[in-house]
């Protein structure tokens, strides 16, 4: 069966219009990456400078079988650098375990161990599928109110707007990476995912698992104090 193929215009102002439409259509593709920059204004900080705050949140970003992929091991690298200057208390990392042969939180877990961190002062979340649902579930569930986020550069700017949105006041680092295929296949699809977020931040959808509260954070923040 010959499938047909859509015409363009034959008229100029037909043409005219149809190029108006694309550059509408793209102008609002463009908006929810505008409000993401506007809401996260005065928020980015480096290792180096960001203030002092109890908890930090690692995002995952894949495995590679079974260890960190090179972009979550840079985020590790980077939280594991806070706590040993003193300016994290704990860590809680958020990853997906929807499946039992793929676990992020313990594998981050074991990373930052060899990094330094005491295991008692990491705390997983094993229902981070996606960037709201972390954001979420550290507010709702590990009771975090003030939190340092770390994530590449691409992606920070959408953690700090929606873990504000959900409550959370939080300065972002945006780990640096080299401009490889990676980091612009990361760029472009923040330009997607930037409308998910504005979405979520309208509608606030509960996580896809939220389950009870977790003590972890407040143990582990009442352990270092006592420690």
């Amino acid at each position: 069966m010959k499938i047909a193929r859509p015409r363009l215009p034959r008229t100029r102002g037909g043409r005219r219009r149809l190029v108006q439409a694309v550059m509408a259509v793209c102008a609002l593709a463009l908006v929810p990456a505008a409000w993401l920059h506007v809401v996260t204004d005065g928020r980015l900080r480096t290792t180096a400078d960001v203030p002092r705050t109890d908890v930090a949140v690692v995002f995952g970003a894949g495995l590679w079988n079974g260890e960190p992929s090179p972009y979550l091991a840079h985020r590790l690298d980077a939280a594991a650098e806070l706590y040993r200057a003193g300016r994290v208390k704990v860590v809680l990392v958020t990853g997906d375990n929807s499946r039992e042969e793929y676990d992020e939180p313990d594998a981050m877990r074991a990373y930052l161990v060899r990094g330094g961190v005491p295991d008692g002062r990491i705390v997983s979340d094993y229902a981070g599928f996606d960037t709201w649902d972390s954001c979420v579930r550290a507010k709702k569930i590990f009771g975090v109110d003030e939190a340092v986020l770390i994530s590449q550069g691409f992606h920070i700017r959408r953690a700090v707007a929606l873990c504000e949105d959900a409550g959370i006041a939080s300065y972002g680092i945006g780990v640096a990476e080299p401009h490889d295929s990676t980091w612009y296949y990361g760029g472009v699809r923040e330009i997607l995912a930037s409308g998910k977020a504005a979405l979520d931040a309208v509608v606030e959808p509960d996580p896809r698992f939220l389950g009870p509260r977790e003590p972890g954070v407040a143990h582990a923040l009442t352990q270092a104090s006592a420690g």
